[in-house]
């Protein structure tokens, strides 16, 4: 004979109240990753200048919809770093994953050079998050430098990298590159190579 099935189990048609909460949730994530990801655009575009207004524009929300989400110009700013930072983490974890140990510091390097290049434009408003919260910056920095080694060590450990640097060091070598306005694309290519042809082991 066929157990009936608890009350509890049955679907309600209608969707309960908790089914309601999830579907908001997912939207409110929804419109918060929309507005993050207008906002990467809209600060690349537009640099300081960018008004609350475009990126709002750009994910194609109300306005009302961005404040809910970032009261304040500087939270945008925050969640736009924060989200930049775990993007780079994770390029490491999958250079080590997937390429060979050269490669990887090839790979990393270069999407370093682009995470540090989106900077340039809105390096006011950082600075600002900065002393909003000062612990954002050393954690950020801490996970950066995590990242760089993680694909360091491994290039050391194959004996394909110099064994005298650090993620640290490369930081400070790439970073100023990327930021630096009179630098050109093309003059910031050549540099780079030679950073990284720099890495590899002395005979």
């Amino acid at each position: 004979m066929k157990r009936p099935t608890p009350p509890e189990a049955l679907p309600d048609p209608a969707g309960s109240p908790d089914d309601s909460k999830r579907h908001l949730r997912a939207d409110a994530r929804r419109n918060y990753e929309r507005l993050v990801e207008a906002a990467h655009v809209v600060f690349a575009r537009d640099g300081g200048g960018a008004s609350m207004e475009a990126v709002a524009r750009e994910a194609g929300v109300g306005v009302g919809t961005l404040y809910r989400h970032f009261p304040k110009r500087i939270d945008l700013v925050e969640a736009v770093y924060r989200t930049d930072v775990d993007e780079l983490a994770a390029v490491a974890e999958k250079a080590v994953a997937n390429l060979e140990p050269w490669p990887a510091v090839e790979a990393f390097t270069q999407a370093f050079r682009r995470y540090a290049s989106t900077k340039r434009t809105f390096l006011t408003e950082l600075h600002e998050a900065f002393e909003k919260s000062p612990d954002l910056k050393s954690r950020s920095r801490e996970r950066i430098d995590q990242a760089w080694n993680l694909v360091i060590g491994r290039a050391q450990e194959a004996g394909v990298l110099r064994t005298d640097v650090t993620g640290a060091d490369l930081m400070q070598l790439v970073a100023p590159l990327c930021t630096n306005a009179a630098v050109s694309e093309e003059q910031g290519t050549r540099l780079l190579a030679v950073i990284i042809d720099g890495l590899r082991p002395t005979a």
